[in-house]
């Protein structure tokens, strides 16, 4: 399924028409055959089944192999969209790649999600196939997607034991494999770098979720901002502590992996103790760590002697950065921090040594790719334009200092949202055809007075990021209102010093109705099976809303009233009483640490 248009194609052709990521990692396993690819972190009984794996590249090529061949005899052909649910492991690097191999559609899903997500969104992205484990965590997520009725769902294959009635043991079935067929299959399949081969999920700004389609030819833009960045080489080792379902987990560590050949380390969530571990054990040179965890360990005076010391750069993002974080780390541990912004759809900013040459500016600016008279050697800005627009007039703003919604154009932006909703597809490009990001920015000036950065200043969606998981508000509050006791329901964002934001939820009670308890509401939410990290974290009850003259809820007023108690009730212990809110917080094992904005 070809994405874009020939027009298109003929305009980014310098940058398209590269290799199918297929013929990427054939490459790889070419040029170094038994060297160390792919490992699985040591605590992965605790994720999935099976002992934990360390492949080289010609194994990982024989293990996908078998894969493909079992996906083959499944069904799975070119175009057949295959859901994937797996934790960071061994396994989910090797789905990826078999179903491309197959010229088939991965459309990969957290973890955190559960029956009301993947019916909602396999139905929407028409999946035939579902490649899970029997247990992500403590959930067993193959016996709930086996049971969802999903009339076009013709195979569930499972990684692991105990697999139930109705799916197909991978295990098994990848170690008795025949690539008889698959040997033969391969001949007449003409896949080209703008067929698609990921769908991912955004939550955006409505209740009515979207897939974002991404081919070879766009997700390598985005790829190469991050090798260039931290300039990766064949020889660094990257320890993925992100979940590998989106634009941080994919752009940012997968494809950089695969197009380099270095060594990939999987990790999440997001364990403190296994992550410093792995940087020794693994002798880690590269990885991406949320900015309040990098403060964390800045402050710290007792982390394990030679943690850092093969770690010669870091990345972060998803929350804002401080000054303190970028310049200490450098300072203290002589390792640079690198300030990522990104989104499922195509932006792809990299604030580095190369761009942002000060660690405190690099807290605050990112390099405007597509300035004009401006060039950048981060490889992310070639062919990409981008401007400043004011959403109350559509003018377009070249003061520095005001800000505006960023749009862009480029190789690097997706063709379109996968959504039942007609809307929501055409308002994600203007009429001009600049992709709206959501995000306000502001122009600022370098040392030199060239206005050349970008100053992130807001977000125009109206999304909770927690942990790098973003959160649909109106989605949530579309839940809270089936509630009988709810009359109304904002949800907005508090800050939290680990997760960057959590969900609170400002409530108006029906009239003779008692305001149930956080306990009691997030019970109810549980029952509608959504995805335990988007239940509310706090609740608070009032009158009414406050509104603006069209009637559109002032959130700014709600996270400005509640904000500055939030560091109480969100950093409370589960099950504690915090105020008049109190808040349970999920188990740590449903908690989403990390991922991508």
């Amino acid at each position: 399924m070809r994405l874009h248009t020939a027009e298109q194609a003929a305009r980014y052709a310098p940058w398209w028409g590269g290799p199918t990521w297929d013929r990427i990692f054939r490459d790889r396993v070419a040029e170094h055959p038994n060297r160390t690819a792919i490992v699985d972190p040591p605590n992965r009984d605790t994720l999935m089944d099976g002992a934990p794996k360390r492949l080289t590249w010609a194994e990982l090529d024989a293990y996908v192999d078998a894969l493909a061949a079992v996906l083959l005899d499944r069904g799975v052909v070119r175009d057949t969209v295959v859901g994937v649910q797996l934790p960071n492991s061994v396994e989910l690097a090797a789905a990826y790649l078999a179903i491309t191999r197959l010229g088939a559609i991965a459309t990969p899903f957290p973890v955190q999600y559960r029956e009301f997500e993947l019916e909602e969104l396999a139905r929407l992205a028409d999946v035939r196939v579902f490649v899970t484990a029997t247990r992500a965590g403590s959930w067993p997520a193959a016996e709930a997607i086996v049971g969802l009725p999903l009339s076009g769902l013709r195979a569930v294959l499972a990684f692991g034991d105990d697999v139930p009635e109705g799916v197909t043991a991978l295990d098994v079935a990848c170690a008795t494999a025949s690539t008889r067929l698959l040997d033969r299959y391969p001949n007449g399949l003409d896949t080209d770098s703008g067929d698609c081969v990921t769908i991912c999920w955004t939550s955006g700004t409505e209740a009515v979720p979207k897939g974002v389609p991404r081919c070879p030819d766009d997700w390598a833009p985005m790829a190469l901002g991050s090798i260039d960045a931290a300039e990766l080489t064949d020889r660094d080792v990257l320890l993925n502590p992100f979940p590998m379902v989106n634009m941080a987990g994919i752009a940012g560590m997968f494809l950089p992996w695969l197009m380099t050949g270095a060594v990939l380390v999987q990790h999440h969530p997001f364990d403190p103790g296994v992550f410093l571990g792995q940087l020794v054990a693994e002798q880690v040179t590269y990885t991406v760590v949320p900015p309040a965890l990098l403060t964390t360990m800045l402050r710290r005076d007792d982390l394990p002697i030679g943690a850092l010391a093969s770690l010669r750069v870091v990345g972060s993002g998803s929350a804002p950065l401080t000054e303190e974080m970028t310049a200490g780390w450098a300072e203290r541990f002589g390792i640079e921090v690198i300030n990522y912004f990104g989104s499922n759809e195509g932006a792809s900013l990299a604030a580095d040594p190369g761009t942002v040459p000060d660690h405190r500016d690099r807290a605050h600016y990112f390099p405007r790719f597509g300035s004009p008279g401006h060039t950048w050697s981060n490889r992310a800005s070639h062919g990409m334009r981008s401007r400043l627009v004011d959403l109350a007039t559509e003018l377009e703003i070249t003061e520095v200092g005001v800000p505006g919604e960023l749009r862009l154009k480029g190789p690097g932006v997706f063709s379109g949202y996968v959504t039942r909703d007609p809307q929501a597809r055409m308002a994600a490009f203007d009429e001009d055809g600049w992709f709206r990001t959501g995000d306000m920015f502001a122009y600022a000036a370098d040392a030199s007075g060239d206005p050349c950065w970008l100053r992130y200043v807001d977000r125009a969606k109206d999304i909770v990021v927690r942990g790098g998981m973003n959160i649909s508000a109106a989605e949530v509050e579309g839940h809270l209102v089936a509630h009988p006791a709810i009359a109304e329901a904002a949800i907005v964002a508090l800050p939290d010093a680990v997760l960057g934001e959590r969900a609170c939820a400002v409530v108006v009670v029906a009239p003779g109705e008692r305001t149930p308890t956080l306990a009691e509401l997030t019970a109810f939410l549980r029952g509608r099976h959504i995805a335990v990290y988007k239940l509310p974290e706090r609740l608070e009850a009032v009158e009414a809303l406050p509104r603006n003259p069209v009637g559109k809820v002032r959130k700014a007023q709600l996270r400005a009233r509640f904000a500055e108690s939030a560091a109480g009730p969100a950093s409370a212990p589960a099950g504690s009483a915090a105020g008049p809110g109190a808040s349970t917080v999920p188990a740590v094992e449903d908690r989403p640490e990390g991922g991508d904005s």
